[in-house]
């Protein structure tokens, strides 16, 4: 449905046109504030996307270092130094918590890594290749950040992305079909009560008339029966019939025009 069929059922009055308006109203500031809401999503998403990019451009580089770094300590300390490192961790010393982030009323998962505990694999290497075993966990640490950070940009794009998706429909929702239907709503409403005004003023138009010609009627009759009176007095006065009496009453008339003029 589109143009003026698009519209409410409702019952044309000045009430309901009042509410009519007021829906609009909500409607237009909920629809400007929906867009401000979706400009502020699409700048946080482009944003991120711009991060995610750069993120993995890096990543690459990292994790080419990580793996070079594990195959440098493999070459020095041997094949067995992945079971000696092993045997001496009891307990991740890296681990990774969530918070949220509001933007736009959109909350964003955030991903972060914090160190607890110290690592006791300071003697892991000590007869041979300690210095590459350090620089290859201070490699595969650089790589977990990269990974959190990274895993945390893909969330909130994807989410970010839902939210968007989401906002535009309701933008739409409100541009295209609810404001429309609340203007033809409003416009039909006013057509029918002014159609009622018309109708009430020809209404009151011909009663008018009708009381005019009612009163003009009356007046008629009032003075038709006093010249009956007056005839029936005459009538009595002089002894002669009512249509003598006309006659006498008419001639007298045309004297007294002809005095007058």
């Amino acid at each position: 449905m589109s143009g003026q069929t698009q519209r409410l059922n409702v019952v044309p009055t000045v009430t309901m046109l009042g509410v009519m308006k007021a829906r609009l109203v909500g409607a237009t500031r909920g629809h400007a504030l929906l867009k401000k809401k979706s400009d502020a999503l699409t700048v946080q998403f482009r944003q991120i996307l711009k991060n995610i990019v750069s993120t993995k451009e890096s990543m690459g580089e990292i994790m080419k270092t990580s793996s070079f770094a594990l195959t440098e300590v493999k070459y020095v300390a041997g094949e067995n130094i992945k079971h000696i490192v092993l045997e001496n961790v009891q307990n991740a010393s890296l681990k990774v918590r969530s918070r949220q982030e509001n933007v736009a009323g959109v909350k964003l998962p955030k991903f972060e890594y914090f160190t607890e505990g110290e690592t006791k694999n300071n003697l892991t290497g000590l007869a041979r290749g300690g210095q590459q075993i350090q620089h290859c966990r201070a490699a595969y640490v650089k790589a977990i950040e990269v990974l959190v950070e990274l895993a945390s940009l893909q969330t909130s794009f994807l989410t970010l992305d839902e939210a968007i998706k989401t906002t535009n429909r309701r933008v739409n929702a409100l541009e295209n079909v609810v404001k429309p239907r609340l203007e033809n709503t409003i416009t039909y409403i006013k057509g029918e009560l002014d159609e009622l005004e018309r109708e009430d003023f020809f209404r009151l138009k011909k009663i008018q008339g009708y009381k005019k010609r009612e009163l003009e009627r009356q007046k008629d009759a009032a003075k038709q029966y006093a010249e009956e009176k007056v005839l029936e007095e005459v009538s009595l006065r002089k002894g002669i019939s009512m249509n003598a009496a006309h006659n006498l009453l008419a001639s007298s008339k045309e004297k007294d025009e002809d005095i007058i003029f």
